[in-house]
């Protein structure tokens, strides 16, 4: 089946826009009435800090496919610095068309994930969009331990604004990115929308700085 990719276009520069320290603090709190772990970073460089402190050396740990966990240098540390089993560095030695069962297998429930979200609204709420879907059953149930730190951009005011985000602005800059690693461009196929976390196992990490998109 072959899917064609609809460009869509220039993304939206009012969802650059960034959240002052309140109305980050006021978010985490909102985090937390609903069971999530939330905490507002000092910077970029803190909350890289925090992530790796909250990730035992020798755990099994996924890093999703994130710009933000890019640009803090934690995709790099957590697959090439051997203190941890990295399960994207198994996920490349594996071969998808004779071993994606155990691939699927191997990315759904890591005993830690780390990733970002594409908004949060003032209330509390998680929007993490995909064009694939490989993250989002992790965030929602499988994973162990969850670690999502988002820039103070991502801030969104409900759920209708933070899905107009997904479509006008991190879907756009996605479609680019993807274009210029060669590929044809991206899509958006599966959003997920966390309202609660009972379990307490997802951490969410606010950041006062521009990270990812």
């Amino acid at each position: 089946m072959t899917i064609t990719l609809t460009d869509p276009g220039p993304p939206n520069l009012e969802f650059e826009k960034p959240a002052d320290r309140s109305r980050l603090e006021s978010t985490a709190a909102a985090l937390r009435r609903r069971g999530f772990h939330a905490q507002v970073a000092d910077s970029a460089e803190h909350a890289r800090r925090l992530v790796l402190e909250a990730i035992p050396e020798g755990a099994e740990v996924h890093s999703a496919l994130s710009e933000t966990i890019r640009e803090l240098g934690i995709s790099a540390e957590i697959d090439e610095s051997g203190r941890y089993e990295s399960i994207r560095t198994r996920l490349r030695g594996l071969d998808r068309a004779t071993q994606g069962r155990e691939m699927r297998k191997l990315g759904a429930a890591p005993d830690y994930i780390v990733g970002s979200a594409h908004a949060i609204t003032d209330d509390g709420e998680v929007i993490v969009a995909s064009g694939s879907g490989s993250q989002l059953g992790a965030y929602a149930y499988a994973g162990g331990n969850v670690i999502l730190v988002v820039g103070h951009q991502k801030l969104v005011r409900d759920l209708d604004e933070g899905l107009r985000r997904v479509r006008e602005y991190s879907l756009p800059r996605e479609f680019v990115r993807m274009q210029s690693e060669g590929f044809p461009g991206s899509m958006l196929a599966k959003t997920l929308i966390i309202h609660h976390e009972p379990s307490g196992r997802i951490n969410v990490i606010l950041v006062p700085e521009t990270l990812g998109f």
